[in-house]
């Protein structure tokens, strides 16, 4: 009953926190972009809060149970580099065109209502899948810790996040991710390090890891590779998984609809590059603790569904005050992705599918039905969709990786893509891993893990954009549109530039610290039992290369932030001497 009360009372507390913020909305820039002033702390909260949902705290600290986190470190590793790759080299100028949605931009740059049209398309139908997902993910929590009907949970929760988006936008969505991201930090802190300690720390539980039966290998890098449950059959298929996924999911951190229209709201585009440094920090601490607590859940029952495990530790193991943080915290993950992707949806059924409207009022009328009729949709499909959360959301997710990815690169940085190669491709990388990923979901064809749907949807795509744009030509408006977006930097940029310098340093840091700690506390641990238990010398040999690739890839992102804003600064610098 007690957790009952708890959601109930955190689902009014969201709705009131998300309308108290429809108060600040006077237009349709506040509705649509938040005004286009949020500090760093806000950008950082609906970054991370996008991102992690029910599927990261279900699904993949799921996976890391049923006998893999760190195969789960590894793609963490990598995927988190896609935070400032993102900001980096497509976010800042997203930030610069002042659009109101991400295919807008398209449609800017490309000079073509078309392209935006067709990212317009993607957006809906892909984020619609997305939100599926995430919501199932709420319905399947609400259901484990109430004993209410699942279908109920479900409508509890769309209730509360359509209700706030409807009146505030954007201003509510990122002000309650704001929240739920200090809430759900809390939660997997606090119940990670419980857990942990609980098993004698992190020596205690590499220990029963490697002494249980149940999942052999589950304490190595690679997982469990033995056995008819396993999902890799060597430790090289596990390598190759986590660094492709992981490839594929930077690109979607770097250019997907709900990660990069994040920038839209940002103050500035220092705001953009700190958060994204920050975020990769967050992950990184998020994923380092959450999937050695996934798998540490065996040790008390190693029978579980995994993307219940969670759920189940939070209700048997923890204390009741705990466990009420980090179920709350967990569900508010949830919320803040369906309140996220809903948004998105609906701003983009309205503003960039249906015809525009002329007035600031028709506008942000068009955009709340557009909010409410993609919510009913993905609701109605809730209900009647068997649940299967990490399988639907990372399909979901990479839909984007092979259609917006390249194209978004390629919008910045290629000086010979034109609006025809990128609606092509757009159009080609979407609908080419929407057709391979169901063929090999329906098992009539079988890929090796190195030829993953996506790769070979994003090499079509390319190969599409590059002969497309060859038949066709760059329009001046085209060529304006991209000069204008390489212009000179913000104002004032020293006093911004200094600021931005600590955080990249503090990412640095944050990089040595984490692979210490892995070093330390995992691969130290696994070398100290690897003659007990008869852990091979390579097993050992990998940890100590997992703990140092986890830490060095901070380092180089806070490396790379550092030396932009040092670059954009002396820039900024030479222009003023230059002055007569």
């Amino acid at each position: 009953m007690i957790y009952t009360a708890a959601i109930l009372l955190s689902l009014v507390g969201y709705f009131i926190i998300g309308n108290l913020a429809g108060r600040r909305v006077k237009n349709l820039d506040d509705y649509l972009v938040a005004g286009r002033n949020a500090p760093t702390l806000m950008i950082l909260g609906t970054l991370v809060a996008s991102y992690l949902s029910t599927s990261a705290f279900l699904g993949e600290t799921g996976f890391a149970y049923q006998g893999y986190p760190f195969v789960m470190l590894i793609f963490a590793a990598i995927s988190t580099s896609g935070c400032l790759l993102g900001a980096l080299v497509f976010g800042r100028y997203l930030r610069r065109s002042e659009a109101l949605t991400v295919p807008e931009f398209f449609g800017k740059r490309f000079a073509s209502k078309r392209v935006q049209m067709i990212a317009g398309l993607t957006t809906v139908f892909g984020l619609g899948a997305y939100l599926l997902g995430v919501m199932q993910g709420a319905g399947i929590m609400f259901e484990e810790l109430t004993g209410l009907p699942y279908w109920s949970g479900l409508v509890l929760v769309w209730l509360t996040y359509t209700g706030f988006i409807l009146y505030s936008g954007s201003q509510g969505v990122v002000l309650t991710d704001t929240v739920m991201f200090v809430i759900f930090s809390i939660a997997a802190v606090g119940g990670s390090l419980y857990i942990i300690s609980d098993l004698g720390g992190w020596s205690g539980v590499i220990e029963g890891l490697l002494a249980q039966s149940d999942k052999p290998g589950i304490a190595l890098w690679h997982g469990v590779i033995e056995g008819e449950g396993a999902t890799f059959s060597s430790p090289g298929e596990a390598l190759i998984w986590g660094l492709t996924l992981g490839l594929v999911w930077a690109t979607v951190l770097a250019a997907s609809p709900w990660q990069a229209s994040r920038y839209l709201m940002a103050r500035n585009e220092h705001v953009v590059m700190r958060s994204a440094m920050l975020t990769a920090v967050v992950l990184a601490v998020f994923y380092a603790l959450m999937m050695m607590t996934g798998a540490a859940i065996n040790l008390y029952d190693p029978t579980l569904d995994g993307e219940r495990a969670m759920v189940w530790a939070a209700l048997n193991v923890l204390p009741s005050w705990l466990g009420i943080i980090i179920l709350t915290g967990v569900f508010a993950a949830g919320l803040s992705s369906c309140s996220t992707f809903l948004s998105i949806i609906g701003f983009s059924l309205a503003h960039d599918i249906l015809p525009s409207s002329r007035s600031q009022r028709s506008a942000m009328r068009a955009s709340r039905i557009g909010v409410l009729v993609a919510g009913l949709v993905a609701l109605l499909l809730a209900l009647f969709q068997p649940p299967a959360v990490m399988a639907v959301v990372w399909f979901a997710a990479t839909l984007f990786a092979s259609s917006w990815g390249p194209v978004a690169l390629m919008s910045i940085w290629s000086r010979r893509i034109t609006a025809a190669g990128a609606g092509w491709g757009l159009g080609v990388g979407f609908v080419g891993n929407l057709i391979l990923s169901l063929m090999v979901q329906a098992e009539w064809v079988s890929l090796p893990v190195y030829l993953h749907p996506v790769i070979l949807s994003t090499l079509v795509a390319l190969v599409a954009i590059v002969i497309v744009s060859r038949l066709t030509h760059v329009s001046q408006a085209e060529s304006e549109y991209r000069a204008f977006l390489h212009r000179s930097p913000v104002e004032n940029e020293r006093s911004w530039a200094a600021v931005s310098r600590r955080v990249a340093g503090a990412t640095m840091l944050a990089g040595v610290a984490v692979g210490a700690f892995l070093w330390w506390q995992y691969a130290g641990s696994l070398a100290a039992l690897a003659g007990r238990f008869g852990v091979a010398d390579s097993a050992v040999t990998g940890a100590y290369l997992l703990a140092t690739g986890c830490g060095v890839m901070l380092v180089i992102a806070g490396a790379v932030g550092f030396r932009l804003v040092s670059a954009r600064s002396t820039k900024v610098g030479s222009a003023h001497m230059a002055k007569p």
